[in-house]
């Protein structure tokens, strides 16, 4: 059998194999699989270079499937290169299996979980970004990209940074079968199209019948070949090919054929064709230098902003482990990443306005076993929000930086004030979530960061704040620091990052009206220090906690949960920012909000008062 007629073949048992496996529980999106089934084959059989055996193999090829929809093709394709069983393929969406709906890591050769649309491209850019520049081994990185998924704007944003990055290891395979979910696409088959719009971005672009072998081999042999530009294969498919009551038909999407033994026998039957898929050249990635690990020391008292610090730790951590590298979103002079360019200019990376991208960069470099720190103002990571959700489904090591958070920035107004971030960081699975109030403690816990799994967020401040902590104080993941106290403490008041200072200079002037307030610098919102706020609360009666973001999802919230099943759970007041913020000075904006030391001073003589007054007293 020769090359053309073996692919040929290989494309239909893909088809069978996609339809096989989503008859076990009449679910999955065999049709989606089916148009793609050739431009899988013709890769599997001459172009990827791939060591199943070694999936962790750093010279190994990457495949990432954008259209992650399609997992019965990938699977089918797992088993095709004998890594899989049949009985396996068969398990496909049953509980406890590996073959899950959508892609996941749970399987080792899968990279990145995929299946929100319009995520994979971007990833993969991150990928071919480590081979160039980290790893520097000239392997390929390969992306199937569904039609539907190319309004996403976060595609629009991996072809800028792929054609800017000049990544001639990446190649986009856009299978376009003219079909979306409730119909067609908004460009159907128009190839030229797609042709002119990664033209325009600077890619090398290729129109082709996606199910001619010939043609689709031609088009891989001029994509390896390229040099200097990223390449974009379009090629024009049949959604359901090769099974005439699907084939070419709205209505089908992610639906199990209706007759899937007919199906079969139109296809020509279960095949059992087994791959040997060619082995990567042998090579290692590339290893940086490294140094001592020397982070930046400041004198209690010194004004720093925790940003700042965040910059100079980052930059120290980079000396002490070359697997850290940096992401930025075009203000680095705002996120002092830029102490990290200049220290080690090979390991950062500017990734323009395109947060999306960016973070989608980092979980790519992650696959690779770097150690992405990605940074903008806290407020524009909500746009990347869905690429972190699915970082950590992707089980993804990547560190966080939001800076500019809260009312405390000031003049620049609600637009760039992170109110919400606290919130949606939180309720990643897995995720840890810190907010230093100094540049010690922001130093320390950049350190730690960096040998965490998960995703980590670092909350930093724009303004400068006084130094609270000894240079040698430790900071451990899920504690926090009692800064004041005594046995005889009226009311506990809970702060983390700006609002430490306020309820500080609260508890000030409440001792000179009498009251003693113990106060906790909540430093790690995410895991919270448990056992100290039920000691405290249980110490004193009441809680206040105050925070620079909104009441939903905070540090407030936070605080309630932990002490949600405290036998006796004594009152908890929450201030936090409870309208829209305007312009105005840091200061007018902290009262504005109720959230200064005057403000908490005089929540906490309420909560005193009411205390004294009840019943219980």
């Amino acid at each position: 059998m020769g090359d053309h007629e073996r692919r040929r073949e290989l494309g239909q048992q893909l088809r069978v194999d996609s339809v096989r496996a989503s008859a076990v529980t009449k679910s999955g999106h065999p049709t989606s699989s089916m148009s793609a089934a050739d431009l899988i084959a013709v890769l599997l059989d001459g172009y990827l270079r791939y060591d199943f055996e070694r999936p962790d193999n750093p010279a190994n090829d990457h495949l990432i499937f954008s259209k992650g929809h399609a997992s019965p093709l990938l699977y089918a394709l797992y088993k095709a290169a004998g890594a899989i069983t049949d009985d396996e393929l068969l398990s496909f969406r049953k509980f406890g299996s590996r073959l899950e709906g959508h892609p996941t890591p749970v399987l080792p050769w899968v990279d990145v979980a995929t299946g929100s649309l319009g995520q994979g491209l971007p990833i993969a850019v991150g990928l071919a970004l480590a081979g160039k520049r980290l790893d520097r081994l000239p392997y390929r990185v390969w992306a199937l990209c569904g039609d539907s998924e190319m309004a996403e704007g976060s595609m629009a944003e991996a072809f800028e940074h792929a054609a800017d990055a000049e990544l001639d290891n990446l190649v986009a395979i856009v299978d376009v079968n003219r079909l979306g979910q409730r119909g067609e696409t908004m460009h159907g088959w128009d190839l030229d199209y797609y042709v002119r719009r990664a033209e325009a971005a600077g890619w090398r672009a290729l129109a082709i019948d996606g199910h001619d072998v010939e043609a689709i081999a031609a088009a891989y042999d001029e994509a390896v070949a390229a040099e200097g530009r990223p390449v974009a294969i379009v090629a024009k498919t049949l959604k359901g090919k090769g099974v005439a009551a699907v084939e070419n038909k709205g209505g089908a999407h992610g639906k199990a054929l209706d007759d899937p033994e007919e199906a079969i026998e139109e296809l020509g039957g279960v095949r059992d064709l087994t791959v040997t898929v060619a082995e990567p050249e042998p090579g290692e990635p590339h290893v940086f230098e490294t140094g001592p690990l020397e982070l930046p020391r400041y004198d209690v008292g010194d004004e720093v902003a925790t940003r700042k610090a965040y910059g100079e730790a980052l930059a120290a951590a980079g000396t002490a482990d070359g697997a850290i590298v940096s992401l930025d979103g075009e203000v680095s002079n705002s996120t002092y990443a830029e102490i990290f360019t200049e220290a080690h200019p090979e390991r950062y990376f500017e990734m323009f306005i395109a947060e999306q991208q960016m973070v989608a960069a980092a979980v790519g470099m992650q696959v690779r076993g770097w150690k992405p720190f990605a940074s903008t103002f806290a407020a524009f990571l909500t746009r990347a929000y869905d690429f972190v959700r699915m970082a950590a489904v992707s089980r993804a090591d990547i560190a966080l930086c939001g800076s500019h958070a809260g009312v405390s920035i000031g003049e620049d107004g609600p637009s760039q004030m992170a109110l919400e971030d606290l919130a949606m960081m939180r309720a990643v699975g897995g995720s840890t979530v810190l907010y230093p109030c100094d540049g010690n403690q922001t130093a320390r816990l950049v350190a730690a960061m960096a040998e965490l799994d998960g995703i980590r967020y670092l909350r930093t401040t724009r303004a400068a704040t006084p130094v609270l902590y000894d240079a040698d104080e430790e900071f451990p993941i899920g504690g926090s620091k009692v800064v004041r106290s005594s046995e005889e403490d009226d009311v506990t008041i809970v702060a983390a990052g700006i609002t430490v200072r306020e309820a500080l200079a609260a508890a000030e002037t409440l001792a000179g009206d009498g009251i003693s307030a113990r106060v906790i610098d909540c430093y790690s919102v995410k895991p919270i220090d448990a056992a100290t706020l039920r000691a405290a609360a249980e110490a004193t009666g009441c809680v206040v906690t105050v925070e620079d973001h909104w009441p939903e999802g905070g540090l407030g919230e936070a605080v309630l949960a932990a002490l949600a099943d405290a036998e006796e759970r004594p009152p908890v007041t929450v201030l936090a920012v409870e309208g829209m913020p305007g312009s105005g000075t840091p200061a007018e904006l902290l009262a504005a909000a109720g959230i200064d030391a005057e403000h908490v001073a005089a929540a906490v003589r309420r909560v005193v008062r009411a205390a004294a007054s009840s019943p219980a007293s």
